[in-house]
């Protein structure tokens, strides 16, 4: 669990801040005791908002890619409502 700093403290402390944050995590900071912001390392903000891959390019890399699918030709059947 990330350590949680006061406004205050984290001001005073912020090297110590910053190494927390790079050896152990994410550091939450509160103000007047509600959480307010969290101080990742680059590492850890850099993993988190990495470019996504999109749907298509997961398609293109599929081992499936290569069959061939053929839609039948058979006309649909009745169904009664």
């Amino acid at each position: 669990m990330a350590k949680s700093w006061q406004l205050q403290e984290a001001k005073n402390k912020l090297s110590e801040l910053v190494e927390c944050a790079m050896a152990n995590g994410p550091q939450r900071i509160t103000k007047h005791g509600k959480d307010a912001v969290v101080v990742l390392s680059v590492k850890e903000y850099n993993r988190l908002n990495r470019q996504k891959e999109s749907l298509v390019d997961f398609f293109r890399r599929s081992p499936l890619r290569d069959i061939p699918l053929e839609r039948a030709k058979d006309l649909p059947r009745e169904v009664g409502l």
